[in-house]
């Protein structure tokens, strides 16, 4: 297969990215009907940090980290770059020096399905990562690999411009056509939670707001008032 950079994509308006960047993952997964969340194996390295922009995505043979500096030159400001492996690799594909240059970009973090190290200093530099690994384990720079075309990343397809949303729940991916009804979505599912909030306050149980005494009484919950009342 033809590896390639492309250097241009299209990408979410910015009026629609800074709507999406209010949301959280949670929501905004529940919302498009549970798809679009990668892996819980990609996990941040520093805690109260979110993400929201649109994806470049990168491909690399396992170890090699070639097709990354690639991709720094077609980043631009507000980018999430979205790396993953030909193969498993926990070898520490970024670190310092290229994240001081995707910030040179402006980009915005990194979701990737491969390692990171200098983990201490990208903290200090806070700049955002989901990874599956910390390993300072080295990378070649020789092999090619793919600038822009779709891939798996924690098992999740995605497309160069998807947006992409992480934070300490995880990351989720929109696809491109599905933008403004996922937008819509979670608005309502919001305003449908204020909604749940204003009824706890009030004191009311979720049993009954959920309407949940019935599944328990068809699973055949039993209750009792004490433990002197339990079978056997």
């Amino acid at each position: 297969m033809q590896k390639y950079v492309v250097r241009n994509i299209d990408r979410p308006a910015q009026d629609i990215v800074k709507q999406y960047a209010e949301l959280d993952t949670s929501t905004l997964y529940e919302a498009q009907g549970k798809i679009g969340l990668m892996s819980s194996s990609l996990k941040p390295i520093q805690q109260n940090r979110k993400i929201c922009g649109p994806a470049v995505t990168v491909i690399c043979p396992a170890g090699d980290n070639l097709m990354i500096h690639a991709a720094i030159e077609v980043c631009k400001p507000g980018d999430v770059l979205v790396i993953t492996t030909l193969g498993d690799s926990e070898h520490g594909m970024i670190g310092e020096l290229i994240v001081r240059a995707l910030m040179k970009r402006g980009v915005q973090g990194v979701v990737m399905a491969a390692g990171v190290r200098d983990a201490a200093q990208l903290r200090e530099l806070c700049f955002p990562v989901w990874t599956q690994a910390v390993h300072s384990q080295g990378t070649t720079k020789n092999r090619g690999g793919w600038v822009n075309a779709p891939a798996v990343c924690g098992g999740a397809l995605v497309t160069p411009g998807d947006l992409i949303m992480a934070d300490d729940d995880g990351v989720v991916v929109v696809k491109k056509g599905d933008l403004l009804s996922s937008l819509e979505a979670s608005r309502l599912r919001l305003q449908k939670e204020e909604g749940t909030k204003e009824k706890i306050a009030r004191g009311e149980l979720s049993l009954d707001f959920y309407g949940l005494r019935e599944t328990l009484a068809r699973e055949h919950v039993v209750y009792y008032e004490d433990e002197s009342e339990l079978p056997g």
